[in-house]
This record gives structure tokens, sequence and C-alpha cells, in this order.
């Protein structure tokens, strides 16, 4: 984990990951996808041979989860990459954007799954469905071997949770088609196979809100889920000397990381690298934030702060904040 060394002193938050070790995770996925792969393949021909949306609607969505697969796993691998001029905190970011696009891709895949069976309901078709529920019965044991594959690390990675939510919706959606093919085999109610495909849309796209909200939230550098900002901001100004704690951010690096930056007002001074050292072991221990960078201030100058605290204070206290605008800008001239 040689980028552990590249950010606060090495402080070894590399190895703060708590999830499943990358070659398990590897592992997993190298097995998910090659499995899922070739049983989208089977699914789709007998679906076809079989007449039947409940099973090309499952192959459908299966082959959207093995691209979901691959997409979760690039990102796994970018996520361990070394920083470089450009991109000084390595490639983390793009785990973010794996599961932005995992969501969106299912969201997708729903509607294509159920426009298709509302054509059927315009116009039924016989279905086989004795075929139909022997493959599906096959998909379900992959699929639910494959969610138990990811089980372990879904605790801790938004993108393994994606990729282990995908396994676990595949399994029941393939036993709502063993269950559908028998009705249909028993009944000859054509119509169910459709009903059953939308039934299942309902479930995915209930299920994939949720990745969907928190990957937006990610991307748009919002405070990660498990990060309280008000008790962190609480514990930097409890610090001894500490009388003042602005400009505080907070935002995901990864899906498993979490970058702070903040502005601390000491008026007696720098309180020597001990003193922050301490901050950021406990920033990283008690809080999960791995990269921290804080400014030590003295207080001695009226800080015009960032842009956004700015902007944030104008909405405030309008008019006095105009005055202190043209205060500063006279001053910026006089020099």
């Amino acid at each position: 984990m040689s980028h552990a060394h590249s950010h606060d002193h090495g402080h070894g938050h590399g190895h703060h990951h708590h999830h499943t070790p990358p070659a398990d995770a590897g592992r997993a996925f190298v097995l998910a996808i090659g499995l899922n792969t070739a049983f989208v393949a089977i699914e789709f021909i007998y679906g076809f041979i079989a007449n039947s949306t409940a099973l090309m609607a499952d192959a459908g969505h299966n082959l959207s989860d093995v691209l979901g697969l691959v997409l979760a796993w690039g990102a796994a691998l970018l996520a361990k990459s070394a920083p470089t001029r450009r991109f000084t905190y390595g490639l983390r970011g793009t785990s973010i954007l794996a599961a932005l696009g995992n969501a969106l891709l299912l969201m997708v895949a729903c509607g294509a799954i159920a426009w298709e069976a509302c054509q059927r309901f315009a116009h039924p078709q016989p279905v086989l469905g004795t075929t139909v529920s022997i493959v599906a019965a096959i998909g379900v044991l992959i699929n639910g071997f494959s969610a138990w594959l990811f089980m372990a690390g879904s605790k801790e990675d938004i993108n393994v949770r994606g990729a282990y939510q995908h396994m676990a919706a595949d399994a029941a959606l393939s036993l709502g088609v063993v269950v559908s093919g028998l009705l249909v085999m028993y009944t000859g109610w054509s119509w169910l196979d459709p009903a059953v495909s939308l039934v299942i849309v309902v479930i995915i796209v209930a299920g994939t809100w949720s990745l969907l909200k928190e990957s937006i939230q990610m991307a748009l550098a919002g405070v990660p889920a498990g990060v309280d900002a008000t008790a962190v901001t609480g514990f930097l100004a409890a610090q001894s000397g500490v009388t003042e704690v602005h400009d505080v951010h907070i935002w995901p690096m990864s899906t498993t990381e979490t970058a702070l930056t903040a502005h601390l007002v000491i008026p007696d001074g720098y309180p020597g690298d001990a003193y922050i050292d301490a901050i950021v072991t406990r920033l990283r221990e008690d809080f999960a934030i791995h990269h921290c960078t804080l400014q030590v201030e003295q207080g001695t100058t009226k800080h015009s702060s960032c842009c956004l605290q700015e902007a944030h204070d104008d909405h405030e206290h309008e008019h006095d904040h105009g005055h202190d605008h043209d205060h500063h800008h006279g001053h910026a001239h006089a020099h």
C-alpha cells in the first residue's frame, strides 16, 4: 500500500480499509463475471426458444449486472492506483462514478423490461413454462452463489454493495420466474409471464433507488453517510487552544475513503506537529476520515474565509457583508 505515504505523513490509512482484502474481492469479481456471462447467453437463447419475456428480461438484467460488475471491479482496481502529478489523489474517485453508472444502468434495464412486458399484454403469446422454470432455477443458484461471494465486502464499500445488491436482486428475480413458469405450465395463463416481469421491475427500482441517491451525493462531494459533520466540527472546536473552527469541508475521495480540510484558529500560535498528528489520528480512528489537511491560524487578521463561506454569509446578513466587502475592496486597492 505505497499510497499510504503520500498523504498525512504516512499515517497508514491505506491499511484502514475494513473490507475484503483486494485478492478476495478480485477473485469474487472474476468468478461472478465468468459465471454470469455464460449464464446470460444460455438464458437469452432459452428465453427466445420458450417465448418468455420474463426469461429474456432476466437475461437482460443479468447482462446489465455483468456490465455493472465489470465497472465495479475496474473501479476497485483503479482505487488502489498511486497518485500522479495530474491526479493527486490517484484514481480513487472512479469508484464513485462506477457506483453511479451501476445504478443508472439498472434503471435503464428496468425501463426496457417494463416496455417489452407492456407490449406482451397487448399481444399475448404462448409460453413454454417447463423450460422457463428449469433455466430460471439455474439462475437462482448462480446468482445466489455470486451474492454470497460479495456479502463480506458489502458492509464497507458502496461499490461491492452495489454488486451484492445486484446479485441478490437477480436471485429473487430468477425465483419469481421459476414460480411464474410453473404456474404458466399448470394453468396455461401466458399473461403471468409479463406480469411477473413487471413486478420484478418494481422491486429492482425500489432497491436501486438508495444506491442511486447515495452515489449522486458522493459525486457531488456530499458528506459521506457514515460521517457526522457536526460531531467532527465539535471535536475540532473542543481541542485545547482552539477558539474557532471554520471552512470545514468533508467529502468522499472514493467509496471507501474520506477527506477533510479545516481552518483552526489558535491564538497562541502553531501548537507543534505532535498536536496536529494527534488530531489527525483521532479523526481517522473515531470518524473514519483518512486524509486530513488542517490550517492553523492565529486569528490576527480578518479572514475573508473561502468564497463558499462568503456566499453563505451573504444570505444571512446581506447589508453587513456588503459593507464589509467594500472595505476589503478598498483595502486591496490601497495596496
